[in-house]
Parts: structure tokens; C-alpha cells; sequence
């Protein structure tokens, strides 16, 4: 078992990471922001660090990482919302879920794949939103749509 600060670190790597993503939505003033996102993240990693490390060795963290991912699935729900022939709230949705992955991944010990998927999550946020925002007011796409 690592020691407990590096276990603590973990949990604030994941937060840190998770909340860029929030920020992200929080900047974009969306049903979801830094602090979901930063919760999410931290909690994905608790669970996977208590399921791996808090039972002596028994059990299979495993099954509660698809667990997490399954009931995070539940929370990114609650962030979609549809209105007449609009959606609003995937992107964000989609983002709680990816936050729980990242936790995940940091508290499996997976930095590099944290924080990679945390660059890769806002280059998709940022840098296709805004091709796509741009797209949209040069051709007049359709706007009955909104993902965010």
C-alpha cells in the first residue's frame, strides 16, 4: 500500500484536475462547474482508492470502478435538459463523466494519463467549441440544437 500522502496526493491531483474541467463549464455558465466537477473527480478517486487499499487487500476494485462509472452515468443525467425541440447539457454531462475517469485514473496511480486526459477534455471543450461556434455564424447552422 503507498503511504498515505501519497494517497492524499492522489485525491488532490484528481480535485485539481476535475476542476479545470469544471472551470471550463463554470466560464461557460453551465448547470455544472468547478465544483461538481472538482467533487466528482475527488470522489471517483476516493472510491477507487478505499475499494484498492481499504480493505486489507480483499476485494476487487474493479467492480467499483464500473460501478463509479455507472453511477456517475446517473449524475451526468441530471445535467441534461430538454426543452421543446432543444437539448441542452451533454457536453457537460459528458465532462462529469470523463472527471470521474480522470479521478480514477490518478488514483490508480495513472498521472500522466490524468493529466493528459484532462488537456485533451479542454482541447475538445475549447478549441472544437470554438470551430464549431464559429462554424455555426457563418453558415447558419442549426441552432434547435445545443449540446453544452
Amino acid at each position: 500500500m503507498p503511504e498515505t500522502y501519497v494517497l492524499i496526493t492522489r485525491l488532490v491531483l484528481a480535485g485539481i484536475l476535475g476542476g479545470l474541467i469544471g472551470a471550463e463549464r463554470e466560464y461557460r455558465a453551465k448547470v455544472a462547474g468547478m465544483r461538481t466537477h472538482f467533487l466528482v473527480a475527488i470522489g471517483a478517486a476516493l472510491m477507487l482508492v478505499v475499494s484498492r487499499y481499504g480493505f486489507g487487500g480483499q476485494g476487487d476494485p474493479a467492480r467499483v470502478a464500473a460501478q463509479i462509472v455507472s453511477g456517475i452515468g446517473f449524475i451526468g443525467a441530471g445535467a441534461i435538459m430538454v426543452q421543446r425541440r432543444s437539448v441542452h447539457g451533454l457536453t457537460t454531462a459528458a465532462g462529469i463523466w470523463v472527471s470521474a475517469g480522470i479521478g480514477m485514473a490518478v488514483a490508480s496511480g495513472l498521472y500522466a494519463v490524468g493529466v493528459a486526459a484532462t488537456v485533451l477534455s479542454l482541447v475538445g471543450l475549447e478549441v472544437f467549441g470554438w470551430l464549431f461556434r464559429n462554424r455555426r455564424k457563418t453558415d447558419g447552422g442549426d441552432a434547435s440544437v445545443n449540446a453544452g
